[in-house]
C-alpha cells in the first residue's frame, strides 16, 4: 500500500522557518517526481513546489520563490520543503504528492498519490 506521510507543520510567527517532511512508501522512490501543494478553506489546492526524480530539476510558485526550497533524499525515501520567511499568507494545509511520470507538474491530476496533509499556521 502506497503511503505519503507529511510531518513538520505547526504554529509559528511571521518571519519564522519550518521544514516539512514527507515520508514515502512508493517503490522505487526514484520513479516518482514529487510536489508540494497547499490549500486554504474555500480555495482550490495550489501548487507550491515540485522536484524531479533525480532532484536536479525544481520549480516554485512565484509566491514562494526565494523563500521555500524543495529537496529530496532518495536514500531515505523522503521529500522536504524548507520554508523560510513565513508570512500569514502561507497559512494552509500542505500536501505532498507523487507523480509516476518521474517529473513534477503544476496540475493536481498529474499526481497519483497524495498525503493526508499537515497544517501550517503563521501568526502575524
Amino acid at each position: 500500500q502506497v503511503q505519503l506521510v507529511e510531518s513538520g507543520g505547526g504554529l509559528v510567527q511571521a518571519g519564522d522557518s519550518l521544514r516539512l517532511s514527507c515520508a514515502a512508501s512508493v517503490r522505487p522512490f526514484t520513479d516518482y517526481g514529487m510536489g508540494w501543494f497547499r490549500q486554504t478553506p474555500g480555495k482550490e489546492r495550489e501548487f507550491v513546489a515540485g522536484i524531479s526524480w533525480s532532484g536536479r530539476n525544481t520549480a516554485y510558485d512565484d509566491s514562494v520563490k526565494g523563500r521555500f526550497t524543495i529537496s529530496r533524499d532518495n536514500a531515505k525515501n523522503t521529500l522536504y520543503l524548507q520554508m523560510n520567511g513565513l508570512n500569514p499568507e502561507d497559512t494552509a494545509v500542505y500536501y505532498c504528492a507523487a507523480s509516476s511520470s518521474g517529473y513534477y507538474a503544476e496540475r493536481q491530476y498529474r499526481y497519483t498519490y497524495w498525503g493526508q496533509g499537515t497544517q501550517v499556521t503563521v501568526s502575524s
